[in-house]
């Protein structure tokens, strides 16, 4: 992705690169699943955001997680955490629209403070921690809830395989489908349990397409937008692994089931290793963090809308496409996609949910650029990246990287929508659906694709 960035600097990104790689068809589906992983992950990390905020601001107050809460019963309630979510969004919002400067200044500033503030983090636990296990703890295998109990919900008095979708809960279609189901997530297998857990770490490894979003406001953006790219992902890597590693280093006593099942386990740990100024420090600084990453989300959501309605892909597009002649800022795809993401929120009822339909969505997008710049590198015919069109090139590791990343995705599309996230196979399957009946009966005559524009033009759209 970082070597199509660097061929083809654009908003919209991987929309305008499926389309100049293999036409209006590809373009189209590329562009309503990059679409729906941006709502459908802006949801997720908000949604994530009000969980931890609610959990923060009790720690800090000294509140019980449970505490009561008016009309939302309990602070741990769905309905409550959907309410702090849409108001920590307000002021994302806002400043998307009225602080196109504030916005990119913002996002700039939270490079730094999410690395300053893992350095933080672990400088802290490191240093004066309470709580310091074995190198063999770190990375032993804990099994503290089955993948069947994490797939289970209570229906007539019984706890059995369910599918939840908002407050409905139905027996699980899957586990009557396929015999064996119920015994093998039962039995808790280390290959399922892996795979399972790999959706937060995969989710986290999204979005890293918002540099080529804002590809049309880079300066020299052939290289910055790429490198942009890359780094995200390279520096979330070796971050991450760090923070992820002190955390369990530090888990208050090697007890693993109290913190797994504490309503924040970051926060658990975090308060059990430091003093109480300290804990609301950490507390503060993930925060800022999940806010900051919640206002780029929108920013880049909107620039993937109103790119396409630039180009009258979808429904709506005379109103999304809309400039704000003072502002300069897409303000209808700003405040549609974030109703879209709130909505969404509503629909899924549970995090994994959110953050499965996003990682899927969000990878299938990825992968049609790379296949059809594999396709024609190998066919020798149509466009596609070399060092002349690409200054950021892998070189004759593209194609073996490109197989690879393919595979991947195809790999993690069938794993996240196994149970517990049953809900996101069926959304799928239906959204399937409905994009090939929407392209058949009206996309198909109507859309024509984006027109070829220079840069010069673009920025004046």
């Amino acid at each position: 992705m970082t070597e199509l960035a660097s061929a083809y600097p654009t908003a919209g990104g991987l929309y305008f690169w499926a389309f100049r790689l293999g036409g209006r068809g590809w373009a189209w589906l590329t562009a309503w699943l990059n679409m729906i992983g941006q709502v459908t992950i802006t949801a997720g990390i908000n949604v994530a955001a009000a969980t931890y905020i609610i959990g923060a601001v009790t720690r800090i107050l000294g509140l019980p997680a449970e505490a009561p809460v008016p009309v939302f019963g309990t602070a741990t309630s769905w309905s409550f955490q959907i309410a702090v979510m849409v108001l920590i969004m307000l002021p994302q919002i806002a400043i998307n629209v009225y602080g196109i400067r504030l916005t990119a200044r913002l996002n700039d500033f939270s490079v730094w403070w999410h690395i300053g503030g893992v350095a933080v983090i672990v400088a802290l636990l490191v240093a004066v921690g309470t709580h310091h296990n074995s190198a063999t703890f770190v990375f032993q295998r804990t099994t503290i809830v089955t993948p069947l109990e994490a797939a289970s919900a209570e229906i007539g008095g019984r706890t059995v395989p369910a599918l939840v979708i908002a407050n409905l809960t139905l027996p699980s279609p899957l586990f009557a489908l396929v015999p064996g189901l119920t015994a093998l997530y039962a039995t808790a297998p280390l290959a399922l349990v892996l795979v399972l857990a790999l959706l937060q770490a995969q989710w986290t490894y999204t979005g890293y397409d918002a540099s080529a979003h804002v590809a049309e406001e880079t300066v020299m953006a052939r290289l910055n937008s790429a490198w942009g790219v890359f780094l995200s992902v390279a520096v979330s890597a070796v971050v991450g692994y760090v923070l992820l590693m002190v955390l369990t280093w530090s888990i208050p006593g090697g007890d693993v089931a109290t913190t797994a099942k504490d309503a924040y386990p970051a926060l658990q740990i975090a308060y059990g290793n430091l003093s109480p100024a300290l804990g609301h420090l950490v507390a503060i600084v993930i925060g800022g963090a999940m806010w900051l990453c919640g206002l780029a989300s929108i920013t880049s959501m909107a620039r993937m809308w109103y790119a396409f309605a630039r180009d009258d892909g979808m429904p709506g597009a005379r109103f999304l496409k809309r400039v704000h002649p003072g502002l300069r800022t897409p303000v209808w795809s700003i405040v549609a996609t974030s109703a879209l993401a709130v909505l969404i929120t509503l629909y899924a009822a549970a995090f994994t949910v959110v953050t499965s339909i996003s990682t899927i969505a969000l990878y299938l997008a990825y992968a049609i650029p790379i296949y059809l710049n594999w396709r024609n590198r190998r066919r020798g015919a149509g466009e596609y990246t070399t060092r002349a069109t690409a200054p950021w090139s892998l070189g004759r590791f593209g194609p073996t990287l490109n197989v690879v990343a393919l595979v991947w995705v195809a790999f993690i599309s069938v794993v996240f929508a196994l149970p517990p996230n049953e809900l996101v196979l069926w959304t799928m399957i239906l959204l399937a659906v409905a994009l090939a009946v929407y392209w058949l009966t009206s996309a198909k005559a109507r859309f024509v694709g984006p027109p070829r524009r220079e840069p010069a033009e673009r920025r004046r759209s």
